[in-house]
């Protein structure tokens, strides 16, 4: 049968992207951001909505089988409490009316482990009438990568299913990803931050020890010091990541393109779902549906 699945706040697409994977096809995305929707249009084929889905009437969209929500993870997110801003959002709700008017055989949603903490979103999402739910969390991206991204993963069906936890076949190493040839500007806050004038320390992973990366931060494009990767040819012996390698952080291809410049790239990166975790996904709606 035909699987038509709707992406929802879907960014640059990673989500999508694992999905095909998975062995999905995408029917439509929704984003509001222009860069995001520039990119998604680089690299895939199906239709691509830009707008804001607070205002979006359900009974004007396609039909569909399958809806994904990736709606927004930093209001929910522990890094939040350093601005005082972990205070959840309403965006859960415009997802939550778009399931409940549409009523898809199958429905999930992507977000940190944060969001436990917000009883009125998780009861929206876990406990709509006539759907069978189950949560999976965490659910880590290092099982695949070398990036500890932890997540929250619901799966809501229309009948019981057998969902099966997510599995590495091989997880890949640090060093597989690391460019041989990078070409790294360092602007001179890493330097500062290196010899300790900020009040933390960078985050150093070393390929030769085998070590797993931090979390793919959206803001890593502000502030490229604080996730820094072991490199001998450089100044203390640390630079930032390239593009490709925070890309690849996240499992993307080298072939996928970015619109914009490179500090819109690292954005989009850490914004994004990893993509063994979209592909995991995607498999088991496919088992789903037989």
């Amino acid at each position: 049968m035909s699987i038509r699945v709707d992406s929802y706040f879907s960014g640059a697409g990673l989500m999508d992207l694992g999905l095909k994977r998975g062995g999905l096809e995408l029917q439509q995305s929704f984003e509001i951001d222009s860069r995001c929707v520039a990119t998604h249009r680089l690299n895939f084929d199906h239709e691509i909505t830009a707008c804001d889905l607070r205002l979006k009437l359900v009974q004007q969209e396609k039909r569909c089988e399958v809806m994904v929500a990736t709606y927004p993870c930093d209001r929910y997110s522990t890094a939040a409490d350093l601005h005082g801003t972990r205070t959840g959002d309403d965006l859960f709700l415009h997802f939550f009316r778009h399931v409940a008017i549409q009523r898809p055989e199958l429905y999930v949603v992507e977000n940190v482990p944060g969001m436990r903490r917000f009883p009125v979103v998780m009861e929206a999402m876990t406990k709509l009438p006539d759907y069978y739910v189950n949560v999976f969390c965490p659910v880590r991206s290092e099982l695949w990568l070398p990036q500890r991204r932890n997540r929250l993963i619901i799966l809501g069906s229309r009948r019981p299913f057998a969902w099966r936890e997510p599995r590495a076949r091989q997880r890949v190493r640090l060093r597989d990803i690391i460019e041989r040839d990078a070409q790294v500007h360092i602007p001179p806050y890493v330097r500062a931050r290196l010899l300790g004038k900020y009040r933390d320390r960078p985050i150093i992973s070393d390929p030769a020890r085998d070590d797993i990366a931090p979390t793919c931060v959206a803001h890593y494009y502000r502030d490229v010091s604080t996730r820094l990767v072991a490199d001998r040819r450089y100044p203390h012996g640390a630079r930032p990541y390239t593009v490709r390698e925070y890309a690849r952080l996240q499992g993307l291809p080298d072939s996928f393109r970015f619109a914009g410049p490179d500090s819109e790239a690292f954005r989009q990166i850490g914004l994004g779902v990893s993509i063994p975790v979209g592909e995991w996904i995607g498999r088991e709606v496919r088992r789903y549906f037989g």
